[in-house]
């Protein structure tokens, strides 16, 4: 009759207990920088508002209340997505704190340069689907409605739902060769890897391209491709990346061989 196994004693749980708490601390800190975002964002949520009224694709874009909270609701729309502009490189900071132990000292500054990286392509993001895929959707909307000959009466919750529901996705998808590379820099994921996914991952991409866009092709191609270009571009950052922390591995290997 096998024996059970002998249960773990303390010495043997106290790594994963203190990573786990380090990695609860970090959510925690994460989560509190989100919060004074939202607190910062309602704020600054007039503002951002009035300019994204007057830059409509239309000429005097008229907006109607619909609810008592269309406008508390908006305000909190608003909130969230300052609140995400402030939070993501933040989080990417504490993402790299707590990898930071198990890394070298080079592996330590090549990440680090990917915090205020994030801020960037999640704008970059965000100005494509606000100038480029939102313009397109909204105005094939409005040709619809004309076709059809209805009146245009826009609910001020209804048009700035349409518009986050567009800008929020395709500016986190921005964020995705930052992701793959970091993964790729501390040995998670593999070029290999990402090259088998490559078919799943342009089918994603190529319907929130169709989702996001009026249903014709020369509309989703405008937003597909540049998202199948930043999956590739993750590929190839992901193969240097892996290839860079695969030579260090055999360096530091072949030095210890020879002490």
């Amino acid at each position: 009759m096998k024996e059970s196994p002998a249960p773990l004693r303390d010495d043997e749980w106290m790594p994963l207990t203190e990573h786990l708490g380090e990695l609860r601390k970090r959510i925690i800190y994460s989560l509190i920088v989100f919060v004074l975002g939202l607190v910062v964002g309602l704020f600054c949520s007039q503002p951002v508002f009035d300019y994204l009224v007057e830059a409509a694709p239309v000429d005097n874009l008229d907006l109607h209340a619909f609810s008592p909270w269309d406008a508390i609701g908006l305000y909190m729309k608003f909130a969230i997505l300052i609140s995400f502009i402030v939070a993501i490189p933040f989080a990417m900071f504490q993402l790299w704190s707590f990898v930071r132990p198990a890394l070298g000292p080079k592996e330590q500054r090549a990440t680090l340069q990917f915090v205020p990286w994030a801020l960037i392509m999640f704008l970059i993001g965000l100005a494509f689907s606000y100038f480029v895929v939102f313009p397109m959707a909204f105005l094939f909307t409005e040709k619809i409605t004309s076709n059809l000959g209805l009146e245009e009466t826009y609910g001020v919750t209804q048009y700035f739902s349409f518009l986050f529901n567009i800008l929020l996705p395709i500016s986190l998808l921005f964020e995705l060769p930052l992701v793959i590379l970091f993964l790729s820099r501390i040995g998670i994921l593999t070029p290999d890897l990402l090259r088998k996914m490559r078919k799943i991952a342009w089918f994603i991409l190529i319907l929130i391209g169709v989702m996001v866009t009026p249903p014709d092709v020369v509309s989703d191609l405008l937003v597909a491709v540049p998202l199948i270009l930043l999956y590739e571009l993750s590929v190839l950052l992901s193969r240097i990346a892996y290839g860079k922390r695969m030579k260090a591995r055999e360096q530091k290997e072949l030095e210890l061989t020879e002490e």
